[in-house]
């Protein structure tokens, strides 16, 4: 099966705009729809966005690009990632300003470093869309923009100091919301630092501001390799063929793209839309990497699913779906613990040296530990320095 991506046609408030400027990043950045005027424009406001709307400064930031804005009129699951409801002042189960104990980890300004061997650099609090699901919200949309010098200077200086940190994730906010110019500087003094392999980029701008994704961008990736991109799309109507053109530029220019999606109650929450995503994504060559339990952020709770709902939902995809495609279920442990895994239960029981499963077909299998001694390999102390620096870059919370 060949998918198609189709073009997406500007809602009609933005009929007139002609192509050079729709098709322009800069533009469309310039062009963000923020108030409830500017929605207004594009979409019939139903009673709960303009309650939503109607709280104020109570209220998370709002705000998309035409193109997304376009999109959302088309689709109603992404018009609710996107425009607010009167919900998200409720309380809710679970309420929290900083759900993954970010602050506890955040050794200096703009550094998040929550694992031994890699740390998250804030590089800028805006973003090209708000997402009402945003685990962030106490950061981004908090029109600073640019990180300020010193805070810049103290977090390469900490990155410097912790030889152990091997990878730096640069995020947000989005970091493709900068420059061509500020971007590739923030490449370059990482990539000057030693002990740096790799350079991770988390955005959402190939799917909400495909166009962003140009020759310029890519010669400025390209210069600092290795660096990969980590996108996120939650919904197959977010692959429209500027979306799928954006994406195979990146990849045919060697930049590797691994995709995280966040489950969404009423959005994406079945596993029919799960492999429809997984199985485009992947037809363009993009990696499903990991799929979310969203985090209780504030003004969430209407857009979480249970964590029984999501495992039923990797379970039906089990055995249906290719390794591929298929992203690992995961959840960020609330106030820190960085990420578990929910993988589906296949085990039926075990005593000790052996485990009796039932697959995904409804088989029955027995699993029996080998008979002998486990031994090390011989070669195992060569890495046994490497090792001990990982472990030592970050020391866990009590």
């Amino acid at each position: 099966m060949r998918f198609e991506f189709k073009t997406l046609k500007p809602a009609p408030h933005f009929a007139e705009i002609p192509a050079e400027k729709w098709s322009n990043w800069i533009w469309q950045m310039q062009q963000t729809l923020n108030t409830e005027a500017d929605f207004s424009k594009v979409f019939e406001l139903n009673e709960g966005e303009r309650g939503g709307f109607g709280q104020g400064g109570k209220l998370f930031k709002v705000s998309a690009t035409p193109y997304y804005s376009s999109l959302g009129a088309s689709c109603q699951s992404i018009r609710r990632t996107l425009l607010p409801t009167g919900l998200e002042v409720k309380p809710g189960a679970q309420q929290m300003e900083d759900p993954l104990a970010e602050i506890v980890h955040s050794p200096t300004s703009r550094i998040i470093h929550r694992y031994s061997d890699r740390v998250l650099f804030l590089v800028t609090d805006t973003c090209s869309v708000y997402c009402r699901y945003c685990t962030r919200k106490r950061f981004t949309g908090q029109e600073e923009g640019l990180i300020n010098r010193q805070d810049y200077q103290n977090a390469l200086q900490y990155i410097r100091n912790h030889k152990g940190i091997r990878e730096v994730i640069l995020s947000g906010g989005d970091p493709l919301t900068l420059s061509n110019r500020i971007l590739g500087q923030t490449l370059r003094d990482i990539r000057a630092i030693e002990n740096i392999e790799i350079i991770r980029i988390g955005s959402k701008m190939p799917a909400v501001c495909p166009m962003r994704v140009d020759k310029e961008l890519i010669a400025t990736l390209k210069e600092y390799s290795p660096v990969y991109m980590m996108t996120h799309f939650s919904h197959p109507k977010e692959l429209t063929k500027e979306a799928a053109d954006a994406l195979g530029l990146l990849v045919d220019h060697g930049i590797p793209i691994f995709n995280q999606t966040v489950l969404l109650n009423g959005i994406n929450n079945h596993a029919a839309i799960i492999q429809a995503l997984s199985r485009r994504l992947l037809y363009l060559r993009v990696k499903p990497y990991y799929i979310f339990q969203c985090d209780p952020s504030e003004g969430t709770d209407h857009l979480r699913t249970s964590i029984e709902s999501s495992e039923k939902i990797v379970k039906e995809l089990w055995g249906h779906l290719s390794g591929l495609a298929m992203p690992t279920l995961s959840l960020d442990i609330p106030s820190g613990g960085g990420k578990t895994t929910l993988v589906p239960n296949f085990l039926e029981k075990s005593s000790e040296g052996l485990r009796e499963y039932r697959g995904w077909d409804g088989r029955r299998g027995i699993y029996k530990n080998p008979e002998g001694e486990e031994i090390l390999p011989p070669d195992v102390g060569e890495y046994f320095e490497e090792w001990e620096v990982l472990k030592r870059a970050k020391t866990p919370c009590p």
